[in-house]
């Protein structure tokens, strides 16, 4: 950087840059923060670029991290970056029209280096860098300067919520802006939105990743922070009162999904017309200013990942699930959590709770639009989590919509490609179907949904098929692969427990998903008996021999018995509430019906076998007295035939198979290291060194 400096190793040597982190303080009235500020370059947008510009970098940062206790001059940036910001919102007479664009970079720095700083010291320590002012003793600091991290964090979110990101004289009354989208006019033949736009949006992105950068002293601990000071000035003084416009700000750059501009472009762009001093900063020719600097060149493109979705739309779900997973602070609740568990529809004309100070109305259907569209991320999926089971306005909202169909299906292909999920993706999908089962309703409307050509689907072409028999089919199927890869119980657990509140509800079973249903129950029965036999022989082995210990085949038993009792107990409610709905559930039965011979005597199962057996007697009673050689047809209408005759009171009934998720005591254990494994691995434009990670393993991100 610097005149003719546009190479990344050339860093450390910027005089600029050197100044920064020299020995001398710099008065954050000198002219040095005008040319440091006025450069013009494209945003790195990957974590690789980060990469290159922190290790060309951290000489530099170095330096000031040992010199800033003299200097104060990371506290004299912060102060002219807070100046500017000031300077956006003063009136329309307002002649500096730099102002946004020097914020901007002035944010750059600091976001950069309050990231090393972080990730080398404790909050105290950092602290302490924000009370340094140009004093000559290490120890010396100011009065007034315990505030200014407050001041940077209430400015931060200040500039997220006021900001607005296209044709902001359309959304705001503020003069200020509508004064500048005339200026803009003026100056720009592609109007404001591709001038101030850009540039609003390169600063709101900024604040958002420069935020989620105070937070990430979690990364550089083990253990979940329960006290921290960035967490105590969030949810006190003041930032308090901007809560919830925080969260609605957030969650609508979610929802708008706005792209971001293309790279190489700003907003001032060289001018041919002499435009005075103010164009020659810009366009980076005035003697000792920064020039172009862009990683991989000017006017590189974008990666395709890039170009197909919003960085400040993925940046700023990250910031939302970090503070919502924040941990209460003694003294109050976490206030973030508690505005999203409170918000409601825009249409929606009740009252607000007093008792909650932060909830908010949002557009709905704009919100469940955009999760269904956004659920091949691990972080629409966690919001998607977080809102249905937080949140009862979403949840009532979400089971009364008719195209159900358009969240669940993309919930389902997450669960059909387990194998190229991570294991916490899988959960949080599989946890939302079983909120979603919990309620009768949607039981019975996914029934009522008929499915064309499941492209995705690929061990079966299933030209039509019902929502509710492929959510059966897809349940099925992460079991079966659950019990030949990965073997967890958890797993199996919530599984078998969606696939018990559905079903009392079973209709009209594709004939393959009650297929699907019988073969399951016949794994388990040979893995039954595949334990039991290496059970026997590991006995008999040890009669001999009183050295070894034995394997524990009864807790393996226990275990396999505990899941085949809880697929009789499926079965036997589907026969006992809608027998006369589903033939084909009754076809595959009586064409396995040996199968369930060696459980009629099981003491586990005598009960619950009961039904099933009289059911399958029954119906075999029929099909004997109608003949020989009958075909798959004649058989499905005496089994429709029968299941009007069967008398309903033959059958025993037995407690409804209900359900109910629970999360498990501090979930925070859980949720806070898979929150920041997502943005150390999802964040656009962050890079942190993994030898520095503490609170997850890099497997586990």
């Amino acid at each position: 950087m610097g005149a003719n400096s546009s190479s990344i190793s050339e860093l450390p040597e910027n005089e600029y840059l050197q100044k920064l982190s020299g020995s001398e303080p710099i008065s954050e009235n000198d002219p040095f923060w005008n040319q440091l500020l006025s450069f013009s370059f494209t945003t790195p947008t990957n974590s690789a670029d980060l990469k290159l510009l922190e290790e060309a970098t951290i000489s530099v940062c170095k330096s000031l991290v040992e010199k800033n206790p003299r200097t104060g001059n990371l506290g004299s940036l912060i102060k002219v970056f807070l100046s500017r910001t000031k300077e956006l919102k003063i009136s329309a007479e307002c002649q500096n029209h730099l102002f946004i664009w020097q914020a901007h970079n002035a944010l750059f720095i600091i976001c950069c280096l309050l990231k090393v700083f972080i990730s080398r010291m404790s909050e105290e320590e950092l602290q302490l860098h924000f009370t340094y002012e140009e004093k000559a003793g290490p120890s010396s600091y100011g009065v007034e300067c315990e505030d200014l991290v407050e001041e940077l964090l209430c400015c931060l979110i200040q500039l997220i919520v006021e900001i607005p990101l296209l044709y902001p004289c359309q959304h705001t009354d503020s003069n200020w802006w509508k004064w500048l989208c005339s200026w803009y006019r003026g100056r720009y033949s592609g109007g404001v939105t591709s001038a101030l736009g850009d540039i609003t949006y390169s600063i709101s992105l900024e604040a958002v990743t420069t935020l989620i950068v105070f937070l990430s002293c979690q990364l550089f601990h083990k253990e979940i922070l329960r006290e921290s000071i960035i967490h105590r000035y969030l949810m006190h003084g003041r930032c308090l009162p901007y809560t919830s416009r925080l969260v609605k700000t957030l969650l609508y750059n979610f929802i708008r999904q706005e792209r971001s501009p293309p790279p190489g472009t700003h907003v001032f762009q060289q001018q041919t017309d002499g435009g005075g001093l103010l164009y020659g900063i810009a366009s980076g020719v005035a003697t000792g200013l920064w020039t172009v600097f862009t990683l991989g060149g000017v006017g590189s493109k974008a990666s395709a990942q890039l170009e197909q979705c919003s960085p400040l739309a993925s940046q700023s779900l990250l910031l939302l699930l970090v503070l919502a997973n924040l941990t209460d602070a003694p003294d109050t609740p976490n206030p973030y959590r508690q505005a999203i568990m409170s918000f409601k529809n825009t249409q929606d004309n009740t009252a607000f709770s007093s008792s909650n100070p932060h909830a908010f109305q949002i557009n709905f259907n704009s919100l469940y639009t955009a999760l269904c569209e956004q659920q091949k991320s691990d972080q629409a999926t966690l919001l998607l989590y977080m809102l249905l089971h937080q949140n009862s306005n979403v949840r009532t909202y979400v089971l009364a919509r008719t195209d159900i169909e358009n969240l669940v299906l993309p919930i389902l292909e997450i669960l059909y490609h387990v194998e190229e999920r991570n294991s916490h993706h899988v959960y949080m999908a599989l946890i939302i179907l079983l909120i979603l089962t919990e309620d009768d309703g949607f039981n019975r409307s996914i029934h009522e949904v008929i499915l064309k050509n499941i492209t995705w689907y690929a061990e079966r072409v299933l030209t039509e098929i019902s929502l509710g028999s492929l959510l059966i089919l897809v349940v099925i199927r992460t079991i079966q692969y659950n019990m030949t890869r990965t073997r967890d119980k958890y797993l199996h657990t919530n599984c078998l427990a969606a696939l018990a509140n559905m079903s009392a509800q079973f209709r009209s079973l594709h004939q393959y998903a009650a297929q699907r249903i019988i073969s399951l129950f016949s794994l388990l029965s040979k893995k039954h008996n595949k334990v039991l036999e290496q059970a026997t022989q590991s006995l008999r082995g040890s009669l001999g021999s009183n050295d070894s210990p034995l394997p524990d085949y009864a807790q393996d038993l226990n275990v396999i018995e505990e899941v085949i009792r809880m697929m009789l107990e499926i079965i036997n409610s589907c026969l006992t509430n809608s027998l006369h709905h589903n033939p084909n559930l009754v076809y595959a039965l009586l064409y396995k019906r040996d199968l369930f011979e060696q459980f009629r005597t099981h003491p586990s199962f005598q009960d619950i076998m009961q039904n099933i057996d009289l059911v399958i007697s029954f119906f075999s009673c029929r099909l004997e007295q109608a003949g020989a050689e009958l075909s798959v047809e004649r058989v499905l209408e005496i089994i429709k035939q029968g299941a009007v005759a069967l008398p309903k009171d033959r059958l025993r009934k037995f407690p409804e198979l209900k359900f109910k998720y629970v999360e498990e005591e501090q979930p925070e254990e859980f949720f806070i290291p898979y929150v920041w494994s997502l943005v150390y691995n999802s964040a656009v434009a962050l890079y942190w060194n993994p030898r520095d990670i503490q609170l997850f393993t890099m497997d586990s991100g």
